[in-house]
């Protein structure tokens, strides 16, 4: 490559080789996805480290590169993007995006600011609109793309922070439920909070968090001279799929003056749905709401996103001056990205979401979502009618937690027994799901949310617990 002198500027011809060859590789792996393992078996270790090389000096043939991508690195991991990747929360891994970022990428435009590409940012904030709307925020609201629900969620401490607090922000204290997820954790203490100002509420049988007991912490804190500030809500756990009472923490949020931001990354776009709006009622009443299109609109890992019912609440967090930087955005109709966000060097991210809702229309994704729905209430019927199953968490989306639980053993015995299960499953390699620990008592998880899980698959998963169910007992 590089007859011309510059290697890294290869030819015309030589760019269409390049991009024939790995469009050929990329097709026919996700063509194969169905029947490649869910998991991978081997020692991860071993394989890592025969990966490991120095820095090279000179090129390699590009069809080389490609089959060690391929057929060692590849296949070593989790196949997230399969359809029997039922773990943790599934991220489904769009087509459409992945050329979406190939034009961003060779386009390679800076859109941090507002003046470098004013029609590719017209793009992004589309949307960031769309996103407002499917959330029911009002027209003044606003947000940004984020690479997922963790940067989501410190930008969102961070400006309730600076929205509720002063300068000395150390006596601020947040509040959480015991089934939060961790994120919101880490978030605060990057924000500079130390990790007691966090109050972690408990939650309910159905793991809600209970208000009456957050009512009360807030109340106590106030007595004792600290300034409660900030309560995250759940909008679907990564533990069960929990979602808090959001109307019922917004009417306390609002008496007692708090920012809310809700923690929906899993659960917020099944507000496209009819069952999904009346399970998230009161979510259009947060303050700001982080939200995970790698997750719900099924985008590759990497896109994540904060809205904020008040716009200006981001610009007054983040915007600082530089004496080389343009000037910034005063027009309300437009937006600084860098002026609203931690970044100022940015990728043009907005393409992963605007290509796919554009090209497939959003009733796509909706009727995508409806079928998550009615595959997870499957499931769990089909559980019930296995010897022995105790549901310890009903789906109130799209995910739910079990245990095989034969009478006459302890609860040691019990957890036991269930991670056996959880391992007899995962060696089938039809299907890959998790486990977790619910008050004290190890389950598994089935989380429903690939674009690419149908019931065929979730049929076959449900035969593996059953075959290693008898297995066991």
């Amino acid at each position: 490559m590089g007859d011309n002198g510059y290697p890294l500027e290869p030819s015309v011809d030589e760019m269409r080789t390049m991009v024939d060859r790995v469009a050929t590789r990329v097709i026919d792996h996700i063509a194969s996805l169905p029947s490649q393992p869910a998991s991978y078996t081997e020692d991860g270790r071993a394989g890592a480290r025969a990966l490991a090389e120095s820095l090279p000096e000179q090129g390699t043939n590009l069809d080389l590169l490609l089959d060690l991508l391929f057929e060692r690195a590849v296949p070593l991991s989790y196949n997230t993007a399969g359809p029997g990747y039922l773990a943790y929360i599934p991220g489904g891994g769009l087509f459409t995006s992945a050329v979406a970022d190939l034009i961003a990428n060779a386009v390679n435009r800076y859109v941090g600011v507002w003046i470098a590409a004013p029609g590719l940012v017209q793009l992004e904030m589309n949307v960031i609109r769309w996103f407002c709307d499917i959330v029911g925020y009002p027209p003044d609201a606003g947000g940004i793309l984020t690479s997922g629900g963790s940067l989501a969620n410190f930008t969102a401490v961070v400006t309730a922070r600076r929205e509720r607090l002063p300068d000395d922000f150390s006596l601020g204290t947040i509040y959480t439920s015991d089934q939060t997820h961790h994120s919101v954790r880490k978030a605060a203490v990057l924000a500079g909070f130390p990790e007691k100002n966090v109050r972690e509420i408990p939650t309910n049988g159905r793991y809600e968090l209970r208000l009456d007991v957050l009512q009360q912490r807030i109340a106590e804190d106030r007595k004792a001279g600290l300034q409660p500030f900030l309560v995250v809500a759940s909008a679907g756990t990564t533990n069960t799929g929990a979602v808090d009472d959001l109307d019922g923490v917004a009417d306390t949020a609002q008496q007692e003056g708090l920012w809310l931001h809700v923690d929906a990354a899993y659960g917020g776009f099944f507000m496209l749905t009819q069952r999904g709006r009346e399970v998230l009622q009161g979510i259009e009443r947060a303050d700001s709401i982080a939200l995970d299109p790698h997750k719900g609109l099924f985008l590759p890992y990497g896109n994540g996103s904060l809205l904020v019912r008040d716009a200006g609440a981001l610009r007054r967090a983040h915007a600082t001056f530089a004496d080389y930087m343009p000037a910034m955005q005063d027009d309300a109709d437009f937006v600084d990205f860098c002026d609203v966000s931690p970044e100022l060097s940015r990728d043009f991210r907005g393409l992963r979401a605007w290509l796919p809702i554009k090209l497939y229309g959003i009733d796509a994704f909706r009727r995508s979502l409806n079928e998550k729905l009615d595959l997870a209430l499957w499931a769990v019927d089909q559980l019930r009618t296995i010897s022995d199953v105790e549901i310890l968490a009903e789906p109130r989306l799209s995910l739910t937690a079990f245990r095989l639980a034969p009478p006459g053993r302890s609860e040691g015995q019990l957890d036991a027994l269930n991670r056996e299960l959880l391992d007899r499953i995962n060696a089938r390699k039809n299907v890959y799901l998790t486990g977790t620990s619910l008050r004290g008592r190890f389950a598994l998880r089935i989380c429903v949310l690939s674009f690419r899980t149908h019931r065929d698959r979730m049929e076959q998963c449900l035969a593996d617990i059953r075959d290693s169910a008898e297995e066991l007992t």
